[in-house]
């Protein structure tokens, strides 16, 4: 999932709307997923969120595509630990595979276990496609435009976004760095990888210091403190596909809310 927050450059419709519409949107179906519990509405969520990778893919092959099915098996490689937690811990409901006299997978386990996977993946993918097609100095222009909100917080918001593709590369280059030296990272018990991975974060978190010094100094000599919201002269208009999009939006979230109430 290495640069899935990288923005991608298109002139499809999805890379077209208002930087907000697209916030706004992935917002809604964020709360969507996570307000639903329902196999089949999350199922289709999930559908609809790899459909929206296929819109930003459009003619140009902006590579939008690719990036959402590369993230949707690496959710589903994250989620089979959480999946696996959740069969071995919870113990309400009837055992359906017995391990032992008294301890078994219930089916309460398999579906908790399925709904957590399902919610974190429809969840996770609509905010990383459209995220993918934010310019994220369009973002920052239009907080501060629109929503009024200080320059200073709305580049703290875009340049946490701008960092995490960032500090999954330095990741990376670590991990890469280490695997030259011979360590083997690729052991099948994630409790040891996981002690493996731990003493890289020291590293990481020092390069993560160098660069936020380094990029706070750059701010500071490029004016950053006396930014306002007239120093903006861009302005971003809202279109019809905008409206459409967000009723789109809020039409997912009133029937995830529908279909708990009907069950």
């Amino acid at each position: 999932m290495k640069g899935f927050l990288d923005y991608l450059q298109g002139s499809t419709v999805l890379h077209k709307m208002h930087p907000l519409t697209k916030i706004f949107v992935a917002a809604l179906l964020c709360a969507s997923a996570f307000a639903s519990s329902s196999f089949f509405f999350l199922g289709g969520l999930i559908i609809f969120d790899i459909l929206l990778g296929v819109i930003g893919e459009g003619r140009e092959h902006t590579g939008l595509l690719k990036r959402t099915l590369g993230l949707f098996k690496g959710l589903i490689k994250m989620s089979i630990f959480l999946f696996v937690l959740q069969i071995l811990l919870i113990r309400q409901g009837s055992i359906v595979i017995p391990l032992g006299k008294s301890f078994g997978i219930t089916d309460v386990g398999i579906r908790n276990g399925l709904l957590l996977v399902m919610r974190l993946t429809a969840a996770t993918m609509p905010l990383s496609v459209l995220i993918s097609v934010i310019n994220l100095n369009d973002l920052s222009n239009t907080l501060v435009q629109e929503l009024h909100i200080p320059y200073k917080y709305a580049f703290t918001f875009t340049s946490a976004i701008r960092f995490i593709p960032v500090f999954s590369s330095e990741m990376s280059g670590i991990i890469e760095s280490q695997q030259a030296r011979g360590v083997d990272f690729d052991v099948k018990n994630p409790f040891k990888k996981l002690g493996m991975i731990l003493p890289l974060c020291f590293p990481l978190l020092m390069g993560a210091v160098r660069k936020i010094e380094f990029t706070a100094k750059a701010a500071e000599l490029r004016g950053f403190y006396f930014r306002t919201r007239q120093s903006c002269t861009k302005t971003y208009k809202h279109h019809l596909r905008d409206f459409v999009f967000m009723l789109i939006g809020f039409a997912v979230l009133a029937g995830s809310i529908l279909i708990n109430f009907a069950n």
